[in-house]
């Protein structure tokens, strides 16, 4: 204390931004929980209606991605295991990015969910991207960054996890 003034007390002036705080830290995730959930669920529905992606060869398709990566792949062993067949590894992406997607965007079972997408993104980094120099131009990598705060927190608001959890305490509550 200086000069006999109690400097632990926080001025009236501070309650309202503490109260701006507090609801901005609820909703800071928000934006990337909509961001990654639409771009999940549009990548998946993207490769489920390309036809060109989902086959074995030609041009844009899986299998000649697979093979155009796998010599500069991080782990050419998960390549191998994705060309053994490229169609239904296709498929197991695109309706795994459409999980991920769903159940970010609406907010359930948010952190399986993100784990989901962080484990896609990681594979991918691994394999399709790993050999972008400098390493920043592949976007997985990024990805895998974006997914790891929702893995950690979850969705707070706007979420049904979050409605779940209130009904959960709700229906607690009038049981005492």
């Amino acid at each position: 204390m200086a000069h006999g003034m109690r400097s632990d007390t926080q001025s009236p002036y501070l309650e309202g931004d503490r109260d701006w705080r507090d609801t901005a830290t609820r909703y800071a995730l928000l934006p990337l929980r909509v961001f990654l959930g639409v771009t999940f669920i549009y990548a998946g529905l993207d490769k489920l209606t390309n036809s060109a992606f989902m086959s074995d060869s030609g041009a844009g398709s899986i299998g000649d991605m697979m093979r155009t990566v796998r010599d500069s792949s991080a782990i050419p062993a998960l390549v191998d295991l994705a060309l053994k067949n490229p169609v239904g590894f296709g498929y197991a992406i695109a309706l795994g990015e459409l999980a991920v997607g769903i159940g970010t965007f609406i907010g359930l079972l948010t952190r399986l969910a993100a784990f989901g997408g962080a484990l896609i993104s990681l594979s991918l980094w691994l394999t399709v991207s790993w050999a972008s120099d400098p390493y920043y131009y592949g976007n997985d990598l990024a990805y895998l960054m974006a997914w790891l705060p929702l893995v950690l927190a979850g969705a707070s608001v706007f979420s049904l996890d979050a409605a779940l959890r209130a009904r959960r305490r709700q229906r607690g509550a009038g049981r005492r």
